[in-house]
Formats: C-alpha cells, structure tokens, sequence
C-alpha cells in the first residue's frame, strides 16, 4: 500500500511540473514573430516593455503595399465609364410592351436566354446590356422598316421585373466564386410592387456581389476594381466606399466578372464595416476553461460565433469569456488564435497571454484583426491546471485506497 502511495505521489509531482509548463511558442512557416506575415500585430512581444512605446504595426503593414494601380484613367475619382452606367437589361428580365390600339405586339414579354427580346412577327431585338430607351428605339425600327407602320409608332416599354443575374466574383475577396445576385424569391415578393408597371433593383449592384463573395480582403486595392463584360474590360475607383464619399454602384447583368486586384498587403484601413466589407465574421470559438465549465455555459454555439467586421483579437478573447475571474486562480490565462493568410493559403497561430495584453501600453500594437473563419481557442492559468491536477490526485488516492 506505501509502493502505490508513493507512485501515485510521484505521478502527482509530474503531473505538477507539467502543469506548471507552458506549450511553448507556436511553430509557423511564415515570419510570424517578426511581424512579416499578413498582420504585423502578429509579431511577437517586445521584453521589457518599452517605456515609451510607439505603435508601428500600420506603418510595418503599409511599407509592403504595392503602388495602387489607379483606375481613373486621368478622368478623376470615381469615374465610370458610360457603358456601365444606368439600369441595363439582362436576360431574364421581364418588360411590358405597348402600342396604341394594337394588340398584335402589346403585351409582356422576357429577355431571352440569348440576350434577344423576341416579338411576333420581328426579327430578334438585342436587348441583353441595352437600356430599355435603346431597346424601345430598336422596336420602333423594326415595326417601320417590317412595313407594319408607314410612320414611327409610339412605342412604350417599361421593365416590369429584373431577374437574377450570374455574375463571377474573383481576386482579393475572401470567397470568389460565381452567384446568382438580385431577384425576388418566396416569401419576400411584394405584390402590389409586382403588379405595377415599371421596376427597379438594388439587388444585381457590384457592391451586393462583392459582398456575396465574402467580401473585399484587407490587401484589395479599390482603385482599380476590374469588370469584364462581353470580353470589354472596364476599370473603377471604389476608394469612396470606404472613406465615406459617394461612389457609383454598378448595375451588373448575368456573364459579368468581376476582379479585384491585390496590393500584397494588410490595409487597417479596409478593417471596417461598410458596402464591401463582410457582412461579420464567423469565428470559431472554444472556452473549456474555469470558470465557465463548458462550452454551453459560455453562450458558445456548437459550430460558430458572428462578430463583426472590424473585431480584434482581445475582443474575441472577451466574448469567448476567456477573461475574467478570481485574479488568484484565473488571471494568468492564454488565448491562441488560428489564422490563414489569404495571400499565401499557409496557416498561422499566435498565443498571447491575456493578463500582459490587459496590463501593456502598446497592447494595439499587437492586437491582430480577426478574419472569416479565424478560430480562438483558450487556455487556463498554471494555478487553474495545478487545481485540477489536485482533483485528479484526489481521484487517484481515492481509487489507490479503495483497491487496497
């Protein structure tokens, strides 16, 4: 009975020194710790600290950006090209067509697949990236020289609905892809805004797909956002969407791309909500700590947690409930952040400690933005682990003289 009391003391003292160890720092194969991965709040702490600290980590940030490619062409800020301003249409979209006293071409009519507005009796009419006032012009050609009317008619057409429209999203964005934006589906159709004559959209704009692709990436450079339409290039200044100036939001139409360029590096300045930005961040989150005994108890979700855009890292630590307690027991926790640099697809995982971030003047300077999809997880403090080491030396006492 004293051989297996000794053992289990002497596990107990290891188990002791373990806990009182710490998992050492994080291996990545970027230069995290110098600050020369995506964010330089990345980069390791400075000890001591120093006493009159200096916050740099925009400056490091900024020093690798690429020159912004400029899309104004000498034109001036904000400059969109005239074949992408207006409401244009869109195969898909539905229109209504009159004519005086004629019942043979009034009625409704829909864009075709092949971008045609096809009436009875006429040749196709282009209508796929043409205003309705273009369109309207074309019928009205059409009717004369088709003989149907010696003079110019009166031609009414209005858009009765404007469908959906497929565009790809590719570049600085957190998710490219292809989508489908704008159109009005289940529950949300307004019927009297449906019955009236005319329409409108806000759904098919460049912001709505930008969003829809996760968003523009903090190393996007928005003055030269590049849409492709009918193998035609067109280049925008989007730089007032996030410095709070008017800008233009494109109409899109389906077989529109669209590209973001990179300038190869964070911009904090991007690091806010607005019309490209994410819509907020889906964190994955875990607190397993003392004192919240689980994760249900924290108010953690079973998969994610949203916080929006903009969140830093100790916010996060924050809403984990990672921070917090008795100071004797619970002060000394760590924090882990997992990370992906969007430029390099290469992972990346920092550890801080939440008392010295708590305590140091230039914590900003290494307080990391959070990204879609980054993950927290927390740590207890030695005095919590050495506590429940205790209780584990408890159970196997317990069971050491229950067996003897």
């Amino acid at each position: 009975m004293t051989g297996n009391r000794t053992t289990v003391v002497a596990s107990a003292l290891s188990l002791l020194v373990l806990a009182s160890c710490s998992g050492g720092t994080p291996a990545n194969m970027e230069p995290v710790s110098r600050g020369d991965s995506y964010q330089a709040q990345y980069r390791d702490l400075p000890h001591p600290v120093a006493e009159n600290p200096v916050l740099r980590s925009a400056y490091m940030n900024s020093a690798r950006c690429t020159q912004q490619s400029g899309s104004t062409g000498g034109k001036g800020s904000g400059y969109v090209p005239g074949a992408l301003r207006g409401e244009l249409l869109s195969r898909g979209d539905l229109v209504d067509l009159r004519l005086p006293d004629d019942a043979t071409f009034t009625g409704e009519f829909v864009v075709s697949r092949d971008g045609f507005l096809k009436l009875p009796f006429l040749p196709p009419i282009p209508a796929q990236g043409r205003s309705a006032d273009q369109v309207k012009a074309a019928i009205r050609s059409a009717l004369v020289s088709g003989g149907y009317y010696a003079d110019t008619p009166e031609v009414s057409l209005l858009v009765m609905d404007f469908a959906p429209a497929r565009v790809g999203v590719s570049g600085a964005v957190f998710e490219p892809q292809s989508m489908d934006i704008g159109g009005i589906a289940g529950d949300t159709v307004d019927n009297r805004r449906q019955a009236a004559i005319g329409a409108s959209t806000e759904g098919r704009n460049l912001s709505v797909a930008l969003r829809g692709a996760g968003g523009i990436r903090p190393d996007a450079d928005l003055s030269a956002v590049r849409i492709t339409r009918a193998g035609t290039n067109y280049t925008l200044d989007l730089r007032g969407a996030v410095e709070g100036r008017g800008f233009e939001d494109v109409m899109l139409m389906t077989g529109d791309e669209v590209y973001v360029p990179s300038r190869q590096c964070f911009q904090d300045e991007l690091m806010k909500p607005g019309p490209l930005s994410p819509p907020g961040i889906s964190l994955y989150l875990s607190n397993l700590t003392q004192p919240a005994s689980s994760n249900a108890t924290s108010a953690i979700g079973q998969v994610v947690r949203e916080v929006p855009y903009g969140t830093r890292y100790m916010q996060a630590v924050i809403d984990a409930n990672c921070v917090g307690g008795p100071r004797a027991t619970s002060a000394n926790r760590s924090a882990a952040l997992f990370s992906r640099n969007p430029l390099t697809g290469n992972s990346v995982v920092i550890e801080r400690k939440v008392e010295e971030m708590r305590t140091r003047a230039d914590r900003d300077d290494y307080d990391p933005y959070l990204l879609p999809g980054d993950s927290i997880a927390c740590y207890d403090s030695s005095v919590t682990n050495i506590g429940e080491i205790g209780k584990l030396i408890g159970v196997f006492t317990l069971g050491t003289l229950i067996n003897n």
